[in-house]
């Protein structure tokens, strides 16, 4: 599926829908460059799974901890290079623990996604407009 985004705001509420099909274990994993909306979905996953948690990007930190039932952990893979780096990032016991799992620069683990990844690619059309494809989740 394919959707338009006009706004940040749009980008958001299109995240909160996806996390509504979430459950214990889902890993969504994000692909698109810099400046593209990623962080606005999940912030807008996070006002589904996780309210009132402040949601930033990990980029220095690598990995956030919204909270939440189930947990939502937000990673950002931009700097990974090996399976010993994202080791470290404490992804695996995240997703053995049930959290979902919000996965930045996805393009850089792509060994270690699981089959049924949910897969939310983002095309820059404006400075404004996304194109955001989501696929493995049945609307």
């Amino acid at each position: 599926m394919s959707v338009m985004t006009h706004s940040e705001a749009q980008t958001e509420a299109l995240g909160a829908k996806l996390a509504s099909y979430c459950k214990a274990g889902t890993v969504v994993a994000f692909f698109g460059g810099l400046g593209m909306g990623k962080t606005a979905f999940v912030r807008g996953m996070a006002q589904t799974l996780a309210p009132g948690a402040h949601v930033s990007s990990p980029t220095f930190a690598l990995v956030n901890d919204y909270g939440g039932n189930p947990k939502l952990v937000h990673f950002d893979m931009y700097r990974i290079t090996g399976w010993e780096d994202l080791d470290t990032t404490g992804f695996f016991e995240y997703q053995q623990q049930g959290a979902v799992l919000a996965v930045e620069w996805s393009e850089n683990i792509e060994a270690a996604l699981p089959d049924d990844a949910i897969r939310v690619t983002f095309t820059r059309l404006s400075d404004t407009e996304r194109e955001i494809t989501i696929e493995g989740v049945e609307w």
